[in-house]
């Protein structure tokens, strides 16, 4: 048999053995050099080791990429299954795979429409002040009043009695019905020739019998008494008729309301004619007051007539009805609303604000009546203001019952439109109490609340069931908020100072204010 027909097994090897027992001697050679090479240079080994390991593990993911390619062949080595020497001499041969023109290739991934922006992280929290147990049962809402973003909630959403707080929300609908300009009128009428005439109640409670009045620039009755004496010529009065028709009379005191009110001096029966509030001591703010503000009316116009030379007019009877003559003799005017808002919020008058609402319900076509309230302030809170008002429910313009409900959310949404003075609404910006310096909140912010003193411009309030305060921040981080907090049920005066408290720590947050 010549070499070139010998089988690779069968040839020697250059030592003259046979090839079979070479090749089987091999790995044990390779292995002791193997050992040999580790025990003399470990270092070297391990990293050659390493490298070819890789190359190896690299060779065989390409190998059984192509293995795997349609209809490629296997390279030459793996079917032989020669050694490298052999492999070199093959040509190499490229494999291209040509992707399936049927196959739909991946959709891209889709972009968001847009990137949403930062959330800020609020951290400052009031919660501590908003569980102080002073404040009983607590509801309240902050709005930041630059976004509309509602910061800290408590049942912000939960209808609840407002105290005089609701005296804000009877400023916004006098502004929306009756126009910051318009006034009230007083008149006079009746027939000279007769000698009968009639003191016409419009609803103006600021009438002042004296002229020493709480309400600065007040309509006089010696001014109406004057006009009247001038209409007449000399004619003599026998009889006066009063005539408050312009609401019902049986609409003068709400059931829920406490007679204590109208005693010591807070409160005044609510009628179409009176004069100074109906205040024993006209320049007296807190005055008790009578049980007949008409009659009390009716005695001081006899006298303004006497005093204005007035013939027949001391001996003059008196009596309560209705006009009947359309003849005017006199008429006076109020201060405009605006100003009477201006009269009102400081010192929380209960009477202008039920003048106020009342009035408002007759001049939008309604009758006048307290039952006429809750549509009337729905219809105007939502009309001109733009705000959802269903959830309110109105019993009065004073805020002193307990029956009336607004959620709190509602209150500091309305107050965004006054801070903004949208709708005329500067008119009450203007007269809410700043925090230490006037009106019902001159006395308060004191101690550690201080810091926030001419900062808060807000509403009080303060029934037996509840203290409220409402209104708006310029908060120390320059943030504008509004808010309205309520403390209701079994509260005390400690309560204020605990609203106080809250309200600073709202100031202190700002816009870092957190909602926990």
């Amino acid at each position: 048999m010549s070499e070139q027909d010998a089988t690779p097994d069968d040839r020697p090897s250059d030592d003259g053995t046979p090839a079979v027992a070479a090749e089987a001697a091999r790995p044990r050679d390779v292995r002791a050099s193997a050992a040999r090479l580790l025990r003399e240079h470990p270092r070297t080994t391990l990293v050659t080791a390493g490298v070819l390991a890789f190359a190896l593990l690299g060779g065989g993911a390409v190998a059984a990429g192509a293995a795997t390619a349609p209809d490629a062949p296997a390279p030459s080595s793996a079917l032989a299954g020669g050694d490298a020497t052999a492999d070199a001499a093959e040509p190499t041969e490229v494999v291209t795979v040509t992707p399936d023109p049927t196959t739909a290739p991946d959709p891209q991934r889709a972009a968001p429409a847009a990137v949403p922006p930062a959330t800020k992280l609020r951290t400052c929290s009031v919660a501590a002040a908003a569980a102080d147990p002073r404040l009983a049962q607590f509801e309240g809402s902050v709005v930041n009043a630059a976004t509309g973003e509602v910061l800290f909630d408590r049942n912000g959403s939960t209808p609840a009695r407002t105290g005089s707080v609701l005296k804000t929300l009877t400023s916004a609908v006098a502004l929306s019905v009756l126009g910051a300009d318009h006034r009230l009128t007083t008149t006079v009428t009746g027939d000279p020739a007769s000698g009968t005439i009639a003191l016409v109640g419009g609803g103006d409670a600021t009438l002042s019998a004296t002229g020493r009045s709480v309400y600065s620039g007040a309509p006089t009755l010696s001014d109406l008494a004057g006009q009247v004496a001038a209409s007449l010529g000399g004619q003599p009065v026998s009889q006066i008729t009063l005539d408050a028709t312009w609401w019902s009379q049986a609409d003068k005191w709400d059931p829920s309301w406490k007679r204590t009110e109208q005693t010591i001096g807070y409160h005044s029966e609510v009628t179409a004619l009176m004069v100074d509030g109906d205040r024993a001591d006209p320049s007296a703010n807190t005055s008790p007051r009578s049980t007949d503000p008409v009659g009390r009316a009716g005695e001081a116009f006899r006298a303004a007539l006497v005093a204005a030379g007035v013939s027949g007019a001391g001996s003059a009877s008196i009596s309560q009805g209705t006009a009947s003559s359309a003849t005017v003799l006199g008429s006076v005017q109020s201060q405009p609303v605006s100003t009477l808002i201006g009269q009102m919020l400081p010192n929380s008058d209960n009477t202008l604000a039920e003048m106020l609402a009342r009035a408002s319900s007759r001049e939008s076509g309604a009758d006048g009546s307290a039952a006429s309230l809750t549509a009337l302030y729905r219809s105007a809170l939502g009309g001109t203001y733009g705000l959802d008002t269903s959830a309110i429910t109105i019993v009065d313009g004073s805020g002193l019952s307990e029956n009336n409900a607004v959620p709190s959310t509602f209150v500091a949404r309305l107050m965004i439109q006054v801070r903004d003075r949208a709708h005329g609404l500067g008119a009450v910006y203007d007269a809410l109490p700043i925090s230490g310096q006037t009106g019902t909140l001159a006395s308060r912010f004191t101690g550690s609340n201080a810091a926030a003193r001419g900062a808060v411009h807000a509403k009080t309030g303060w029934i037996d069931t509840a203290y409220t305060l409402a209104g708006s921040i310029d908060s120390a981080d320059g943030t504008p908020l509004t808010f309205a907090f309520y403390a209701i049920g079994p509260v005390r005066d400690n309560a204020r100072s605990a609203l106080d408290t809250l309200t600073a720590s709202v100031w202190r947050c700002g816009n870092s204010l957190a909602n926990s």
